[in-house]
């Protein structure tokens, strides 16, 4: 079930937006959000938007809810995981990426104290994982590597926000997260780290920012804008890592100590630009699917990855 949250109140006043002084030529826009610290970069959007338009925050807990979203047109564009971006592709969704959004924001968590401490160690454990995740499709690779698959595992549904808590029950032996779980079960000593799992040729990509093929050809101004503030923002957030520390713990309530701990374990990569190496890494991300059968296709990467928009932005 979705669940959403209208944060634009909130957001404006941590944030001091500026004022809009044209409201003849008021515009809302909405952008889709997912409850994690690597999804933060919306919050910081109305500081740098132009006047006249106002972002309205839609907040989802699954990326595949942030997704169906922009695909159905309830927002106009989203930062969700390129899980669940590519599944939609595949099927012949019209999802398009035209920026990155955030690197890393993963980890795969251990009890405090266990003997689970490396990949291989997990054989035969109760291992915590979303599926038709970003995260998935990387666990399912480190095993591979290692000489294993999910065969030599016992893996449990949970969501990422029931992880932490599914580990200090003993429900599950180890997860693998996305922050701020992570995060908390280091900070608060029910956890500990086996790995960011960032080794494979797919490195830390996470997060993308989406559209649609109808919002491109109908207004594809709208989306160069919408890029360009979360252009903007990526790059104040990186340059100012107290402030997002701050809005984080205030806006989603997520625990001070797992936020200093992700940001502070350089876990959390605010990036923006559709660049070769994150095109790269989205074309071996959806080969990897398919070779999982995660996938019956590849995207037609012609229409699916976009860089046009950002290559405008970089050069402008």
């Amino acid at each position: 079930m979705i669940r959403r949250r209208h944060l634009l109140a909130a957001s404006a006043a941590v944030l001091a937006a500026p004022h809009i002084a044209n409201a003849q030529a008021a515009r809302t826009v909405k952008m889709g959000s997912l409850r994690l610290i690597h999804s933060m970069t919306p919050h910081f959007y109305q500081r740098f938007a132009p006047a006249g338009l106002t972002i309205e925050i839609i907040t989802f807990d699954s990326p595949t809810d942030g997704k169906n979203a922009v695909v159905t047109g309830s927002v106009a564009c989203g930062g969700f995981g390129i899980a669940a971006a590519t599944l939609g592709a595949a099927a012949g969704e019209p999802v398009v990426v035209v920026g990155a959004f955030c690197n890393k924001g993963m980890g795969v968590i251990s009890k405090a104290g266990s003997d689970v401490r490396a990949i291989t160690d997990l054989r035969g454990k109760r291992v915590g994982i979303w599926p038709g995740s970003t995260q998935e499709v990387f666990i399912l690779e480190r095993l591979r590597e290692s000489g294993m698959s999910v065969r030599d595992i016992t893996p449990v549904r949970v969501p990422f926000g029931e992880m932490h808590a599914m580990l200090s029950r003993g429900d599950i032996d180890a997860y693998v997260g996305a922050e701020p779980g992570p995060g908390l079960s280091i900070s608060s000593g029910v956890g500990q780290l086996v790995e960011y799992p960032y080794g494979t040729a797919m490195g830390g990509l996470n997060m993308i920012f989406g559209t649609s093929e109808d919002l491109i050809k109908s207004d594809p101004a709208l989306v160069r804008t919408m890029l360009n503030i979360h252009r903007q923002a990526s790059e104040y957030m990186k340059a100012n890592p107290r402030e997002v520390a701050e809005a984080t713990v205030r806006i989603l309530g997520a625990p001070r100590a797992a936020v200093e701990q992700a940001l502070g374990a350089d876990n959390v990569e605010y990036i923006w630009k559709l660049d070769e190496t994150v095109l790269r890494q989205s074309r071996t991300y959806a080969e990897q699917m398919l070779q999982l059968r995660q996938i019956r296709r590849l995207p037609n990467f012609d229409t699916f990855l976009n860089p046009s928009f950002s290559n405008a932005i970089a050069t402008a």
